[in-house]
């Protein structure tokens, strides 16, 4: 008789892919494997910047976000790869049908990781056999190694699944915390950055024990509400649940560049622009969403950046209006010296049918010339009833058809797209 593998209490996996551009361009080229790998995001030294790479890349000291010259200085033979996103994309998606096979309740959180909720599993195998099969099926069906973390809350799950790198299965329990968790430093703590790290040492804690045992006060003062929320998981409490919807939630698009070498040529500054309103657009309209705002960032240097936005009266998603938007910013807001690096972002998105387009003097002139449209429209709804026809919407309930395993994103999240 199958029964649930727990009672009472939730069960937690985080499957983190190790090294996963550099692991799927060894699936596709068996010649790759056990060489040290990069993938860097532009081959020009300049611009060149890791964005991962494999275990025998690590092992010469090469890290992920190092600049591409040095990463060549210390590993020599390193082997360089441009990124080829269709291609991690369709790993990515046939890691998430695999994970969804034993349960319906998966999260993905970026292209490479995502959560499982196991609890009401019903079958004859156990937590550490459902993630022991998980791992050797993506091993052997995918070529790609995983590792996962396994317990009652995502926090904790996060943090084991990074306790053993590469194919590690690790189980912590929350009475566990206090001899592993505790003694590790905070800013190994899964939610601390390097900058909430330096802030707390400015109060003495260093470590993840000294934040669970924190002063609730100066924990407030230092972080806002972050600071409450960093000392409960510290002590192991994470309500949150898997929510396999949370991945369409998302609230900017964009895009940024370097450019080939710090310019002050306006001509150069706008058809940058353009490039990336292009982007920008395309992006909106596979997402079938509008923006209400642009933001345009300006870097001058590695420590002077601008970012300046724009609130739009009426929802925009053309390339056009979305370029028109960032040059107002770019000539209200450039100071005229040289440029290092732009982007654009489509800020505060709405789905396209919720939107509301509000008419004014510089939109009544083109709707008028669409009533003709708009009344033909109106003539079928009223004898074949409201929505037969959308104009430029995807039907949502045609879109999602047969596709249960599509994911949404951002950052990553937009190759899965």
């Amino acid at each position: 008789m199958n029964e649930k593998i727990t009672k009472g209490h939730r069960v937690i996996f985080h499957v983190d892919m190790n090294s996963f551009y550099a692991s799927v361009e060894m699936a596709y080229d068996p010649l790759l494997k056990g060489k040290p790998v990069a993938i860097a995001g532009n081959v020009e030294e300049r611009k060149g910047i890791i964005v991962t790479c494999s275990y025998e890349a690590r092992a010469f000291g090469v890290k992920t976000t190092m600049p591409l010259w040095e990463a060549r200085q210390k590993c020599p033979q390193l082997i360089v790869r441009k990124p080829n996103f269709d291609r991690y994309r369709k790993s990515s998606q046939a890691m998430f049908d695999l994970l969804r096979e034993y349960t319906d309740q998966v999260e993905p959180v970026s292209i490479d990781e995502g959560y499982m909720d196991v609890t009401d599993y019903v079958g004859p195998l156990t937590s550490i056999q459902i993630a022991e099969e998980i791992q050797l099926r993506l091993q052997k069906e995918l070529l790609l190694p995983c590792s996962i973390g396994i317990a009652p809350n995502k926090f904790l799950a996060k943090m084991a699944s990074d306790m053993k790198k590469p194919m590690g299965i690790t189980i912590l329990r929350k009475r566990e915390i206090e001899k592993i968790l505790w003694p590790m430093n905070v800013g190994e703590m899964h939610g601390v950055g390097a900058k909430t790290a330096e802030k707390l040492k400015t109060i003495n804690i260093t470590t993840i024990g000294e934040l669970a045992k924190g002063n609730d006060y100066q924990l407030k003062y230092l972080l806002g509400i972050n600071g409450e929320r960093l000392k409960k998981r510290a002590n192991g409490v994470d309500t949150r649940p898997v929510d396999p919807d949370s991945v369409s939630e998302f609230k900017s698009i964009g895009n940024s560049t370097t450019l080939p070498k710090d310019s002050d040529d306006e001509r150069l500054l706008e058809k940058t622009i353009e490039k990336l309103s292009s982007s920008v657009s395309a992006r909106m309209k596979r997402k079938s969403v509008l923006s209400h705002n642009i933001q345009l960032m300006i870097r001058y240097g590695i420590h002077h950046t601008v970012t300046r936005s724009r609130k739009l009266s009426n929802p925009i998603e053309r390339e056009s209006d979305i370029k028109e938007a960032a040059m107002f910013l770019l000539r209200k807001h450039w100071d005229g010296e040289p440029v290092r690096l732009l982007g654009v972002t489509a800020q505060n998105l709405v789905e396209k049918d919720d939107s509301v387009k509000q008419l004014d003097l510089f939109t009544f002139q083109e709707d008028a010339k669409k009533e003709p449209l708009h009344k033909t429209l109106q003539d079928l709804e009223e004898k074949f009833g409201k929505g037969i026809i959308k104009k430029g919407i995807k039907n949502k309930k045609t879109a999602d058809a047969g596709s249960k395993a599509k994911i949404t994103t951002s950052f990553q999240k937009d190759f899965l797209e």
